[in-house]
């Protein structure tokens, strides 16, 4: 009796495996290709992902779905694997990683490193990010892809529809309250990006602000199965205070395989394009939040915002004048 009951437990054991190996090897559906806009050139593109079979099989696929879940989204994994990143042995994976994605070394500091965070975590050399100066002038605070909406409440973010939920975002009531109809800025960091972050404006800084979350990825292949992954991440913020921006949110939010967030920067106040910090491993995002009224965004990259595209952004690079002056055109 004990024997058949086991044989038929380990038989819809075997079953259940075979069901989810069938599952886990559905074919996935087509996915539209990721364009930009590259802002020199005005030409779209198509963007190169770094683990696209990955992510398209965690977020359309039923295991894929359930791996997610259960791990994928989990601090543990990034973190496990953030440490992996940072071993000797790591730097075995720099070189693949630079030729499959073509990223451009002749700006970084250096060309040996110590680990693969070591070269992801990579300095600049000095003006290769030049920054516009003019006091009136706000710029990107990374190297990334842009989308902007001058009006939030009048906005659907990232697919027509949504609406991003200020209030879950900021998890601060009385802060998220002066940004209803502020102007809401996205830079993405893609995983071949430069991943340090810059002040986008000068002025004085507050204390930091951390929010707990989870690490879904940022990927466009993602947001587009889960629009309110910049509400479940992790995500830290500071407020900058200047008189011709006001108060300035700027929020670092972390995703998949992200080991940390590190802020660099001391003191309270703060120059325009003085680093901020930098991302471990991983894609990530850095949010801007201005008050109404406070800033226009350039033309350019509210145009190819409405038309549904990112486009490509260096740090320290103009996205929008002070509306408090008005010698500026």
């Amino acid at each position: 009796m004990n024997i058949s009951k086991t044989k038929k437990r380990w038989g819809l054991i075997l079953l259940l495996l075979a069901v989810i190996a069938i599952l886990a090897l559905y074919p996935l559906p087509p996915q539209a290709p990721i364009q930009y806009y590259d802002r020199q050139s005005g030409l779209l593109k198509t963007e190169k992902v770094a683990g696209e079979k990955w992510l398209v099989w965690l977020y359309n696929n039923p295991v894929g779905e359930a791996t997610l879940w259960a791990l994928a989204k989990r601090k543990v994994v990034s973190s496990v694997y953030g440490h992996r990143m940072d071993r000797p042995s790591s730097t075995k994976k720099i070189q693949p990683f630079v030729e499959e994605l073509d990223i451009d070394m002749t700006t970084s500091q250096k060309q040996e490193f110590n680990s693969f965070n070591d070269f992801f975590t990579r300095k600049l050399k000095h003006n290769a990010r030049p920054v516009d100066t003019s006091s009136t002038i706000a710029v990107s605070p990374a190297d990334g892809k842009i989308l902007a909406y001058a009006n939030i409440s009048n906005s659907d973010f990232i697919i027509k529809g949504t609406r991003f939920n200020i209030f879950s975002f900021l998890n601060n009531a009385r802060l998220a309250q002066n940004y209803l109809d502020g102007t809401l800025v996205i830079i993405r960091l893609a995983p071949f990006d430069y991943h340090r972050f810059h002040f986008p404006i000068s002025g004085s800084v507050s204390p930091i602000t951390r929010i707990g979350g989870d690490y879904y990825s940022v990927n466009p292949l993602a947001l587009r199965k889960m629009t309110e992954i910049f509400c479940l991440n992790k995500r830290e913020f500071t407020i900058m205070s200047n008189p011709l921006f006001g108060d300035v949110v700027m929020i670092e939010v972390g995703a998949t395989m992200v080991g940390s967030i590190v802020q660099t920067y001391t003191g309270n106040f703060v120059k325009k394009g003085e680093e901020k910090g930098y991302f471990k491993f991983g894609g990530s995002t850095v949010v801007l939040l201005f008050e109404k009224n406070k800033i226009r965004i350039d033309d350019d990259l509210l145009i190819n915002t409405l038309k549904g595209y990112e486009t490509v952004i260096k740090e320290g690079e103009r996205i929008g004048v002070s509306m408090l002056d008005q010698t500026v055109s």
